[in-house]
C-alpha cells in the first residue's frame, strides 16, 4: 500500500522544483537566425520578442522577402526556446514520473 504522506512530500518537492524552474525559464534568452544570419530574432523565456536585427543588405530586399526572413528567424528562435524549456521542465520533473508533460508554448 502506498504511503500517502510520501506522495504529499513528493508533490511538495515537485511544486518547489516547478517554481524554481519557472524562475529559470524567465531568464532564458534564445536567438533565431535566417538568411545566413542576415536576420536575427531574440526571444525571452516567455516567448516575447525582445530584439531583432536586420542587416543593411537585407533592408535593400523586397518587403515580402524581409517579412519571410523575419518569420523564419522567429520560428527558429521559437524551436530553440521549446527545446530549452523542455530541458528545464525535465530537470524539474525528473524522477516524478510525469510522462508526456509539455510546457505550453
Amino acid at each position: 500500500m502506498t504511503d500517502f504522506s510520501d506522495i504529499i512530500n513528493k508533490a511538495k518537492d515537485l511544486e518547489k522544483k516547478m517554481k524554481e524552474s519557472q524562475e529559470n525559464l524567465k531568464k532564458i534568452s534564445v536567438e533565431g537566425k535566417s538568411g545566413s544570419e542576415s536576420v536575427k530574432v531574440t526571444l525571452n523565456g516567455d516567448g516575447e520578442m525582445i530584439q531583432i536585427y536586420i542587416s543593411p543588405e537585407t533592408l535593400k530586399e523586397k518587403k515580402s522577402i524581409i517579412e519571410d526572413l523575419i518569420i523564419a528567424a522567429h520560428n527558429n528562435a521559437k524551436e530553440k526556446l521549446k527545446s530549452k524549456t523542455s530541458e528545464e521542465i525535465s530537470k524539474a520533473a525528473g524522477g516524478f514520473g510525469i510522462p508526456g508533460f509539455k510546457w505550453p508554448l
